[in-house]
């Protein structure tokens, strides 16, 4: 109350039912007319506001406040009578102070529904979630200004149902969300907001031909990361056509034995197998006919990700899975002294086992008991052997800043690129855009996407051919400083948002949110 002791007098304080009680009222001053602004002092009426204010020594407030109506004698005011308002203390309509009125708003905008309400019980204001929720929605957005360069991004609403987030790349803050990420609505909002000169997106062909539409002279930029990233996933898609190359990024083992896991087809003819190589020429008996992946799975009757499996694979082996070689364990260091006391003569399991664990072995008697087992047949120790990395490993691989990569993965590329000519292709393919993406140069982009065509590799073919299509908007992304860094951070805190309100929010509550946080963050640094 201090701050307003010169409008307000304090006529009694008490405490009543744990709640401190305040009666007080306005001071006998002159008041300006809100239309007009002409001062008066006369008198219409007096009335009572009870006003709630925030908790002290963990005690509601409330005020109960006699103000003055006054009559307004400014000459030509449409206006007889009006209220008298106190700055900083009443609002009109409002029954809460101006403080308190903040702390339930930024309570909603920070925790939602059930979060604030939850939040304000404990600073003694009693609200259910709707009304937390009901006082966030009546907040006015920030007005929107035209930005110079607008980021677009699109984000999951739930299951297979899209929205679009329009951020500021200056400021950095969002300035539109909407369901749906349809060229018309992009379009019109862009005429709506003219001024608009640089544009980032990713490669979606309905963002570039929404921008194309609402802001023909803007400038497309095609996201970095989006570029790089459609890029990997090629990558993933053709480590994954040749899993049968990876096993080469094993080194042999000391021993130079044969190895079942790394020709388990050899002699082997089991019903996996056989249905395995049927279902192979099946797929590429269609492979010359221009049909689509999904016109071939109604053919045979499969699901399209099988036959896409299989279209993928050079050989139907490509396709079966291996049995993975055995993994490391405990016991590993001392299989060598398990070996040495067998040829020694001691056979007895539990006495080996008593015997490494005094050499500071931890596990069960019954692992000892298998690990000989092999020697009571007269066969060596099954030592284990390295996995083969998968294909998502090694596209990482590829993709990875050589001076990134440890020892390892570097002796394994080598041995599988001596292997595998397409993937060491693919390799280098890769390594020519990360240069051109680290030195901000596209003046090979052209000879680039050449060789992309040129690589008889389907994936990178393909991929070339979508390149080609928004060539302005990737040589741009390339030579530019201009991203979607921006959007990427704003639509990460957007899925928080949603999970903090259990994926429930519609569009309007997830739009004031996300906005209004965006600029509390900015405010309350």
């Amino acid at each position: 109350m201090s701050p307003h002791l010169d409008v307000v007098r304090v006529e009694r304080v008490w405490s009543a039912g744990g709640v401190v009680r305040i009666a007080a009222r306005t001071r006998e001053l002159r008041v300006e007319c809100p239309d007009c602004g002409h001062e008066s002092a006369r008198v219409h009426s007096r009335y009572l506001r009870t006003l709630s204010d925030v908790a002290a020594g963990g005690r509601p407030v409330l005020i109960t406040l006699e103000v003055r109506r006054l009559f307004c004698d400014g000459v030509g005011c449409g206006r007889r009578t009006f209220a008298e308002q106190v700055d900083g203390l009443t609002v009109r309509y409002q029954r809460r102070s101006p403080l308190l009125q903040h702390l339930v708003e930024v309570a909603g905008v920070l925790l939602a529904g059930r979060g604030g309400a939850r939040l304000l019980n404990i600073l003694k204001v009693p609200l259910s979630r709707t009304s937390v929720l009901f006082q966030l929605m009546r907040m006015r957005l920030p007005s929107i200004t035209t930005p110079r360069v607008l980021g677009v991004d699109d984000f999951a609403l739930y299951a297979d149902v899209y929205g679009t987030l329009l951020v500021d790349a200056g400021t950095r803050l969002p300035i539109e969300l909407w369901a749906g990420r349809d060229a018309e609505q992009l379009a019109a909002w862009l005429r709506a907001h003219p001024g608009v000169e640089v544009v980032c997106r990713d490669g979606s062909l309905v963002y570039r031909q929404g921008i194309t539409d609402g802001a023909p002279d803007a400038v497309q930029v095609s996201d970095r990361f989006h570029l790089w990233q459609g890029l990997s996933k090629r990558v993933s898609d053709i480590a994954a056509a040749h899993r049968g190359c990876l096993p080469e990024t094993v080194p042999e083992p000391e021993p130079a034995a044969p190895s079942p896991e790394l020709e388990p087809f050899a002699a082997a003819d089991t019903p996996a197998h056989r249905h395995a190589r049927r279902l192979f020429e099946a797929v590429h008996a269609f492979s010359g006919s221009g049909r689509s992946l999904s016109a071939i799975a109604r053919e045979l009757g499969l699901n399209r990700r099988t036959v896409a499996k299989y279209a993928r694979a050079a050989s139907w082996q490509d396709c079966v899975r291996r049995i993975p070689p055995r993994r490391s364990t405990r016991l590993d260091p001392y299989l060598e002294y398990l070996r040495q006391r067998w040829d020694e003569g001691e056979h007895t399991a539990t006495v080996l086992h008593q015997e490494i664990v005094a050499k500071g072995y931890l596990g069960h008697y019954q692992r000892v008991k298998m690990a000989i087992a092999p020697l009571r047949r007269g066969l060596p120790i099954d030592t284990p052997r390295e996995r083969p990395p998968s294909p998502r490993q090694v596209a990482r691989w590829i993709t990875t800043t050589p001076s990134r990569l440890g020892l390892h993965a570097t002796e394994g590329l080598g041995r599988l690129f001596e292997h595998c000519s397409e993937l060491q292709r693919t390799y280098d393919l890769v390594r020519q855009f990360a240069d051109m993406l680290a030195g901000c140069d596209a003046s090979g982009l052209s000879d680039w996407l050449d060789d992309l065509t040129d690589s008889n590799l389907p994936a990178l073919a393909g991929l070339a051919k979508a390149l080609r299509e928004d060539q302005a908007a990737v040589l741009q992304g390339i030579t530019t400083p201009f991203n979607s860094g921006v959007n990427e951070g704003r639509i990460t805190d957007l899925k928080l948002q949603k999970r903090i309100m259990a994926g429930r929010a519609g569009v309007p509550l997830l739009r004031q949110r996300v906005i209004l946080m965006a600029h509390l963050r900015r405010r309350y640094p």
